[in-house]
């Protein structure tokens, strides 16, 4: 019995000096954990980026980012919409899977898990400046802070006011280049407009052209606002063991861009830097996404990435030692639901789409409605009210009817097919509705298949049948969008009324 009990203390003493061993190198390996920095635009399509072979737009500082990482050719956003996107990014999961959190202005629940608030349970401090998640109320449902984490005022404050020899996680969320726009801006802070490249679904006129530039110097802001983020990392002593990331949350606020599943809405600029630790001057061309990231965040943190996540790390496409060939995904899966209230009864426009490097293909729900919001402000498409100005925008109601706007008005704010489907090799400007030509059925029926698969393999109710009320129901957390008021210029200008209730 004496040797029993001896064995038994001597399993215990064992399992302690283990343990606290186990202690001790966790403690020494969470000081080299690497920071993360994450310095995110708000509303900024891939291709308006100098890297990225806009030859107008100067962003000197995004193409150093990339010239000393690794930048991503085939970026997406979850949803082509600030909230869901940037909900999907926090969680690692796809929109459909966060209930009221695929909403603009709504909640994101509180039982999926947040990368930052794992980060911040295994010792980092976790900070943020600007929108984070958001717009919507994180109070609504007992959230004590934004999701995206601890606010601060500035990147400087965080670093003065974080403990020392915590590593940290932040992210700048900037306003940048989100509209208004000061009209004729770009113009004089030396953007010419005739330089500027004007896309096949818009028209090619100096309102036009006057609006991508000023949205050109909105873009040249970010690009200083990076600048001065990347100095004062530089001054802190931490660069070479942070991880710089630079993206955006979804496209451009044109028609056919933010809020829709076209590239011009989901398409975006992602690059990652780590001096030493990641590929140098390298370009990724597979597909990937923002939710991606969550599960790369927590991979480089030593935390095991929760199953709920559908994401996939992005290590093996950074790390320089990694010898392994990154898995390149074969599509990815994109959706939206509510994003402004633009709708009577603030319906939304429901939709998947899948992506591949050829093709994207789009399953719009609700057909019977307008996919950029009920005329005649069409607010899906900003300025969504009418209420400050945007010349594009302006310039097409105003022309509809000319034989050389109408078509284009038609693609940007008429109604659409139940199916969609665009060969981006051929028609990069997704022109041409291929889903009813005999020679692509079989693509379709290909991509179609493979977008339901994955939407039941991730329990979409849109396709599993479940319950998808909610996404109409869900809460919307800005009332002054429920009741439209144009401006007095589009008041005068289209004749409007001066308030339209989309309550009723």
């Amino acid at each position: 019995m004496k040797n029993r009990n001896k064995f038994q203390w001597l399993l215990v003493l064992l399992v302690l000096l283990v343990l606290g061993g186990c202690k001790t190198a966790t403690k020494k390996e969470g000081a080299k954990r690497p920071n993360i920095l994450i310095i995110m635009s708000d509303n900024q399509s891939a291709n308006h980026v100098g890297i990225y072979g806009d030859a107008t737009v100067r962003t000197p500082n995004m193409d150093k980012v990339a010239g000393e990482g690794v930048r991503f050719t085939n970026a997406f956003c979850s949803s082509p919409s600030c909230t869901p996107s940037r909900a999907g990014y926090l969680t690692g999961q796809d929109i459909w899977r966060l209930k009221e959190g695929a909403n603009l202005w709504s909640i994101l629940p509180t039982q999926y898990p947040l990368y930052t608030d794992l980060l911040e349970t295994s010792g980092y401090a976790v900070g943020m400046q600007g929108k984070g998640w958001g717009p919507g109320s994180f109070e609504a449902n007992g959230r004590k802070r934004n999701p995206g984490g601890n606010a601060y005022e500035s990147f400087a404050q965080f670093l003065k006011q974080k403990k020392q020899d915590a590593p940290w996680s932040y992210w700048i969320s900037s306003h940048e280049p989100h509209r208004p726009y000061e009209v004729g801006i770009g113009a004089k802070s030396g953007i010419d407009p005739a330089k500027v490249k004007v896309p096949g679904y818009l028209p090619d006129v100096a309102d036009v052209r006057t609006d991508i530039a000023d949205y050109y110097h909105s873009i040249e802001v970010f690009d200083k606002e990076l600048g001065e983020a990347l100095e004062l990392l530089k001054q802190s002593g931490e660069l070479e063991n942070t991880i710089v990331v630079v993206c955006s949350d979804n496209g451009w606020q044109m028609p056919r861009g933010l809020a829709n599943l076209y590239d011009f809405g989901t398409h975006v600029p992602l690059m990652i830097s780590w001096p030493g630790k990641f590929k140098k001057g390298a370009v990724a061309d597979g597909l990937v996404t923002l939710n991606d990231l969550a599960p790369t965040f927590l991979e480089l943190a030593g935390i095991p990435v929760p199953a709920e996540m559908t994401a996939k790390s992005l290590l093996p496409v950074l790390d320089k030692d990694d010898t392994q060939a990154a898995a390149d995904r074969e599509f990815v899966v994109l959706g939206r639901e509510r994003h402004a209230f633009v709708r009577q009864h603030g319906m939304g426009y429901p939709g998947r789409a899948i992506r591949t490097r050829q093709y994207l293909y789009i399953r719009n729900y609700e057909p019977g409605r307008w996919a950029a919001g009920d005329p005649p402000l069409y607010g899906d498409i900003d300025p969504y009210m009418l209420n400050y100005p945007g010349p594009a925008k302006f310039y097409m109601i105003a022309n509809k009817d000319n034989p050389a706007v109408k078509p284009l008005f038609e693609l940007g704010m008429g109604k659409r097919p139940a199916e969609e489907l665009y060969d981006i090799g051929s028609d990069p400007d997704e022109l041409h509705n291929l889903a009813a030509d005999p020679a692509y059925k079989h693509v379709k029926e290909k991509l179609a298949t493979q977008m339901h698969n994955y939407l039941v393999q991730t329990k979409d109710p849109r396709a599993t049948g479940g319950d998808v009320s909610v996404w109409d129901k869900a809460p919307y957390f800005s009332d002054i969008d429920k009741r439209a008021h144009p401006s007095e210029e589009a008041i005068r200008q289209f004749r409007l009324d001066s308030v339209y209730d989309y309550l009723k």
